[in-house]
């Protein structure tokens, strides 16, 4: 699994809240989360509720060079999970670069650029995982890019129509996909979560708590740029 940090921004020397991305390779199932600063205090607890979310076991986390995963009190964390702690080569720009792209496509898209005061990590943790990671997750096609080798020997990647499905639709496709889910879970409670709804209804729902969120935050604090 890959993880990964996004700033949204300082203002007039106030820090912004920090946004966490994990998302697994295989099945792009994705969790976010919000922290106010990038400290022990904030940023375990919320590593740890992050990789709760999936409903299969995670035995690696690959990050790159930041001092916000590398360090010892996280290492120390996830080795009581059974989590293995990997980090980018130097100067290998591509090793995270799913989840570097999840952050321009997900949380720049839903969160924007503008400035969120760092007091709004809570509310922003909680839309995240009442609404927004179960939406991209359960509702929210992704792709899975077939590659080609072309005449010159470089590698292309395709996507045709049958190439988009939901991270959920991935992991259920998987041969013998039941061996992947943590002890408890069951396709049953999870196809509820798919299919009670659809995916219009599920992203019009995500959509109108985003809008809710981000204008309490404008609210609360009117000498941000933009929420």
């Amino acid at each position: 699994m890959r993880i990964d940090s996004v700033h949204q921004g300082d203002w007039n020397g106030v820090k912004g809240v920090y946004h966490l991305n994990a998302v697994d390779e295989v099945t792009q199932w994705e969790a976010l989360g919000c922290v106010p600063r990038i400290t022990e205090e904030h940023v375990l607890p919320v590593v740890e509720a992050m990789l709760h979310q999936f409903p299969f076991p995670i035995w690696e986390l690959h990050c790159d060079n930041g001092s916000e995963f590398v360090n010892h009190p996280l290492f120390r964390m996830l080795e009581k999970l059974g989590v293995e702690l990997t980090r980018s080569r130097p100067n290998r720009s591509s090793d995270n670069a799913l989840v570097e792209g999840k952050n321009g496509a997900i949380i720049r898209k839903y969160m924007t650029y503008g400035h969120i005061p760092s007091q709004h990590a809570d509310a922003i943790q909680r839309f995240y995982t009442a609404h927004l990671n179960p939406y991209l997750n359960y509702h929210r096609p992704c792709g899975y890019a077939q590659i080609r080798t072309n005449a010159k020997g470089r590698r292309q990647r395709h996507y045709a129509a049958a190439d988009y499905a939901t991270p959920y639709e991935t992991l259920r496709s998987l041969p013998n996909s039941h061996r992947y889910l943590k002890d408890g879970m069951r396709w049953a409670s999870m196809d509820q979560l798919a299919y009670a709804i659809s995916d219009t209804e599920a992203a019009g729902r995500m959509m109108h708590a985003k809008g809710e969120l981000l204008r309490r935050c404008k609210t609360e604090s009117p000498e941000a740029p933009k929420c």
